[in-house]
């Protein structure tokens, strides 16, 4: 009633199941339990060191690898949030500009540093609190002029921007520039690849 006919489909030249079928078994058919015994495997390996040593140096060999790529910015090995056309383009856009937010952790912990051995003059730690802020409104500002550029760039090179591409590049713009990862792969005021 709702589908096709038997003669509708061999009429169209689909496979049937009895065109599909081999005929004959060619063997006995396997007992219950022998399949069963096939398919079981152990929740615990017998060799529990051998396993867990064998674990130990897959997961340091991946790591290797993560780490090598991270330098030299081979994408196969890298992290899934670091791989694609996009991501790269991001990277190199970021590492060639000087971003100030690159040393504003920097400027955050002598702020802390400063304001607590030189609490007892709060004249002096109200004029680092306001330095502080427009440090952190220069950071902002910073970043925001990166990101008009960055997706500007993105557009002209690959028609569109993906979802996270512009937060991946304003968070890499915060790190420091020699604790980026991946390593940066172009100088600064050279033109990304």
């Amino acid at each position: 009633m709702f589908g096709r006919k038997k003669d509708q489909a061999a009429s169209t030249g689909a496979p049937t199941e009895e065109t599909t079928k081999p005929v004959g078994k060619n063997a006995p058919t396997p007992k219950r339990s022998a399949q069963q015994a096939q398919n079981q495997r152990p929740l615990v390996p017998s060799d529990r060191k051998a396993a867990r040593s064998a674990e130990r140096a897959q997961r340091v060999e991946a790591q290797n690898r993560m780490r090598l790529a991270n330098e030299t910015g081979d994408e196969r090995f890298m992290a899934a949030r670091d791989r694609g056309p996009q991501k790269r383009f991001a990277r190199d856009y970021v590492d060639r500009r000087f971003m100030v937010g690159e040393y504003l952790m920097f400027a955050v912990f002598a702020f802390l540093i400063i304001s607590l051995s030189l609490s007892r003059f709060p004249q002096v730690t109200m004029n680092i609190t306001y330095a502080l802020w427009v440090l952190v409104a220069a950071v902002a500002i910073d970043s925001f002029i990166m990101s008009r550029g960055l997706k500007k760039a993105l557009v002209a090179r690959h028609g569109s921007v993906d979802r996270g591409v512009m937060y991946y590049g304003i968070m890499r713009g915060l790190q420091f520039r020699k604790m980026r990862l991946p390593k940066p792969q172009v100088r600064r005021g050279e033109d990304p690849r």
